[in-house]
This record gives structure tokens, sequence and C-alpha cells, in this order.
């Protein structure tokens, strides 16, 4: 039977294209979709321009192809009686160049692509090569292109079903009919006839299931790549979070770096003030001194709040940008690096001159300290301090000891509240907030209370590991 389709062979279609959306050979990959492939809503992006220019040059192909190979079979002489010329060109025409639109109304062409091959089969028109192909592609393309799944199932079922009536009713029309395949013996339950017939069967068997496996196949595929690209946008947003938040902590830390600096010297600078406008009078020499204390602590002030808000204002060569979003990196540290322990012994000194008199004691055998705990450290001690002489009165005394335990490393400042206040002094308490972030960001605990003898104590214990541990996270 010369009417059944015979395999054809995977069309070049979009199967072994690039992205969706994209024309062979792009290097960009598409948009992604804004609905998650995984919802039911998605949808396969639509054709672009170069793939239906492809239809359209594929489709007028077929079509010349299918005449030229009409025109030959009927010189040939194969067909006893063949349709007429032009009935044969109308029913090609209708088989091939319905493909042009294939990809915007695939179950459409479909049904007319099938249509055209059985009203061609019926009335002997002289084809078969370029018919096949046809019908193979559009059934590809239901499988491929329809965005309505259930339609796309139902569309191939309903045609492959109809294609199968249509080969087993021609089938038993060739077998009861004496004149059809002459040449062929029907002698025997395993004629040559009946094996012909069988192959047939088989043929069409794996000619539709090739269509439907392909059309699935590449409709999986799209769907696999929007999904990809769907996940590859939600990872580029959540690290342009993630870079935000590394700045907004980057500028917590900073801003509390100001608020320790800022607090210490303007309250030195309160209290030599005052030292000066009392000893004016009486003692011109030490109201000198005092008022040089102020320019120095200014001084100081000045210089580390332009390298802190430095940081606010520069991308540091170490700094990520990612999607314009500029992510302060290791050299935004730089500005406040130098102050560690080391600079302890200084702020008690500074302590003694402007009239908190302090001691500093170092107990334990020192070990190297991660950066970001050192500097954790002096600030605790200079807030500490800060607060002992608003809070302890003019007179109290104040220790300050570094103990190395080995496993941890402990600060304690201890004031014996012995001063005498001139009046209330107002405390906003974010000292002590900025203290306990710094010692729990480096895994540490903070004993921060009223002596039982009178005064204050502030101890903050930071273990090694614990602290070698936060560094890391932090570098990373």
């Amino acid at each position: 039977m010369e009417r059944s389709p015979a395999v054809a062979s995977r069309p070049a279609d979009d199967v072994v294209l690039g992205p969706v959306g994209t024309a062979p050979g792009a290097v960009e990959p598409p948009a992604p979709s804004a609905v998650d492939p995984d919802m039911a809503g998605w949808q396969r992006p639509g054709p672009t321009a170069e793939q239906l220019r492809g239809d359209l040059l594929v489709a007028a192909c077929l079509f010349l192809g299918s005449v030229l190979s009409m025109a030959l079979l009927r010189t040939a002489g194969i067909y006893d009686e063949p349709a007429a010329g032009w009935l044969s060109v109308l029913c090609l025409a209708l088989g091939t160049l319905p493909l042009a639109v294939r990809r915007r109304w695939p179950a459409a062409v479909t049904v007319l692509v099938a249509t055209a091959f059985v009203l061609a089969g019926e009335l002997s028109v002289p084809e078969t090569l370029f018919l096949n192909i046809s019908l193979f592609m559009a059934l590809y393309t239901v499988g491929a292109w329809t965005a309505d799944r259930r339609r796309a199932a139902v569309v191939r079922a309903g045609v492959v079903t109809a294609m199968l009536i249509w080969l087993v009713y021609s089938i038993f029309r060739a077998a009861t009919d004496p004149d059809s395949l002459p040449g062929l013996s029907r002698a025997g339950a395993f004629s040559p006839f009946v094996a012909y017939m069988l192959i047939q069967l088989l043929t069409n068997v794996l000619y539709f299931g090739g269509a439907v496996w392909f059309g699935e196949h590449s409709w999986t595929s799209a769907r696999d790549r929007a999904r990809t690209a769907y996940r590859g946008r939600l990872l580029q947003l959540e690290r342009r979070v993630v870079e935000r938040q590394a700045v907004a902590l980057e500028r917590l830390r900073i801003a509390r770096e100001l608020h320790d600096a800022v607090a210490h010297h303007v309250s030195v600078m309160g209290v030599q003030a005052g030292a000066a406008r009392a000893l004016q009078a009486s003692d011109p020499a030490r109201a000198a001194v005092a008022l040089e204390h102020v320019e120095e602590s200014a001084r100081q002030a000045i210089t580390e709040l332009q390298g802190l808000l430095g940081t606010l204002r520069e991308v540091p060569a170490e700094g990520v940008t990612s999607g314009g979003v500029a992510v302060v990196g290791p050299g935004a540290r730089d500005s406040v690096g130098s102050l560690t322990v080391e600079r302890i012994p200084d702020l008690v000194a500074q302590s003694s001159e402007i009239g908190l008199p302090a001691t500093f004691q170092v107990v334990g055998d020192p070990v190297p300290l991660p950066p970001l705990v050192s500097l954790n450290l002096y600030r605790i001690a200079q807030e500490a301090l800060t607060n002992s002489r608003k809070h302890g009165g003019v007179g109290a005394r104040a220790d300050v000891r570094l103990r190395y335990l080995g496993d941890a490393v402990e600060l304690e400042v201890a004031d014996d509240g012995a001063g005498t206040r001139r009046g209330p002094v107002a405390s906003s308490g974010l000292g002590l907030v900025g203290m306990r972030e710094r010692v729990a960001a480096d895994g540490g605990t903070l004993d921060a209370r009223p002596r039982s003898r009178g005064g204050f104590l502030v101890r903050a214990r930071i273990p090694l590991d614990a602290a070698s541990a936060s560094t890391g996270r932090e570098a990373s």
C-alpha cells in the first residue's frame, strides 16, 4: 500500500536551536519569564521573527518539492489513474503551505495538514514523500508549541487515531480487492501480502510515535530552559539583596564607630572645657593646658570622623560592584584598623590627664587577636571609660584590666564611683547596647552592672575560638 506514511527523519526544527526566543547562534539568553515555569500558567515564549521567516521558507520548499515529486511520479506512470494536475497541486498546497504559520496556530495547522494528507490518498495524488514530512512536522509542532497541554494531547490523539483508522480501512480495502498489489502472493496465514501490510502498520506506529515524542521533548526542553533562566533571575535578585544587606550592615558598623568616637571625644572636650572655665581666673596656666586637651581631642575626633565618613563616600578598591550595587570590602576597615588593644594604654593615659585617674594592667601572656576583636575591645574600653567619667563624678578612679586566659580574652573596666556629681547626667543607653552588640558579634558575653561596694563594672569576655570563626565569617 503506497499511501501509508513512511518514517521521516526528525525535521531541522527548533529542537536543535538555542534557548527559546533566540535565533540560532545567539549569544545572549532570553529574558526569563515573569511566571514561574513550574506554575500552571506558564507559557512558552512565542516564536521569534527569525523562526517565523524560517517556517515560511520551509513551507515554500516543501510545496515546491512536493510539486516536483508529483510531476516525476506522474511521468514515471506509477499511478494508473492519478488525480488531475490542478487538483493535485491544490492538495499539495493544502498539505504544505500551512506550515508557514505552524508555531502560531499549531492545532489548526495539524488538522489541516492531516485532512490534506487523507484527501491526497483518496484522490490518488501522485506524491508521498513531502506530505509525510509535512504531517510529521505538524504533529511535532502541536506537542512543541501548544500552550494548552490538554488541547495538545487531544489534537494529537485525535489525529493519530483518525490516521490509524484510515490506515486500517485502507489495509482492509486492499485485502478484499483482488486487483490490489497483484505481485504479492496471498496464500497462507503469513503470506507476502500480510507481511507487507504489517510492515506498513509498524512503520506508521513508529512514524506517529516519533512525532509525538519529539514534540513533547521540545516542550519539556523549553520549560527546563525557562526554569533555569527563572531560577538564575531569582539568584541574581537574591545576590543583590545580600549585597545591599552587606552595605547596610557595614554602614551600621560605621555608625556605631561614629557613636563611640563622638561620645568619647565630646566627653573629653566637655570635661576639659569645664575645667578651663573654672580655672580661667585662678590658674590661667592650668586652664591653658585644659584647652590644649580640648584642642587635641577635637583634632583626634576630626581625624577619626574623616576616616569613617570616607568609607561611606568611597568605593574601596577591594569592594565588589555587581548590578550597580557597591559592596564594601576589606579596604573599608583600614580607617579604623589602627584602633587595637595595643592602644588601650593611650586611652588610660588620656583618661588620667582629663580628670579620671585610671590604671591599666595586662594579665597573662598576650596572644595575637583577630582585628575585629581587637577593635571591639578597644571601643568597649573607650565607651566604658567615657561612662565612668560621665557617671562616676569628679574624683572617681578607674581600673582597666586585659586578661589573656588561653581560650579567651577578657577586658574589665571598673570604677569606684566615689566622685561627686554636679547634677544628673542624661544617658541614652546606646553605649551599653553598642558594647553588647560588639561582644555578641564575636560570640562573647558582657557583664555590665553596679558593684556591691560602689561604682560600676564592665566585663567583656570573648572566646578566642568563637572570635576566629566570627572573623572568618566576616571575611567571607
